[in-house]
């Protein structure tokens, strides 16, 4: 199904991105994998018009303030051969108000835990997921 651009922009404005029974999603963050993080950070800022905050194996691009791609070490990332596209290339993160009450929903719908956080404590974590079809995808609360 297609979505007008109205629908799409009042997608985009609104506060919450969406919302089940027990998870509320803050905001998303995709994720692109790469050998060579400086190339890859220095042509998406410059595409988006942000800034690029660095650690040794993630770069966070930030637009006007708000952080919008991160770039994340992937040492043998292969480019893919398009149309087929393998292997992983993108992922999503969902930032999430409640780890607990998120991670049984997504489980509850067929979500497989692939790496847990060591600590589920308040501070700043993920957790990688894969959905039905072993797409990766990462809860993260801060």
């Amino acid at each position: 199904m297609a979505l007008g651009r109205a629908t799409v922009s009042a997608l985009r404005s609104s506060s919450d991105l969406w919302h089940g029974d027990g998870m509320k999603i803050s905001r998303t963050l995709v994720v692109l994998d790469a050998a060579d993080l400086e190339a890859m950070s220095t042509f998406w800022s410059a595409v988006l018009g942000g800034t690029v905050d660095k650690d040794d194996d993630w770069h966070m691009i930030s637009v006007d303030g708000e952080d919008r791609m991160g770039i994340q070490l992937a040492p043998d990332h292969v480019p893919p051969q398009w149309p087929d596209g393998s292997p992983q290339q993108i992922h999503l993160d969902l930032f999430v108000e409640d780890i607990a009450a998120a991670h049984d929903e997504v489980m509850a719908l067929g979500a497989k835990l692939l790496k847990a956080a060591d600590d589920l404590a308040p501070g700043e974590g993920f957790q990688v997921y894969a959905d039905p079809a072993g797409h990766p995808f990462c809860l993260c609360w801060d």
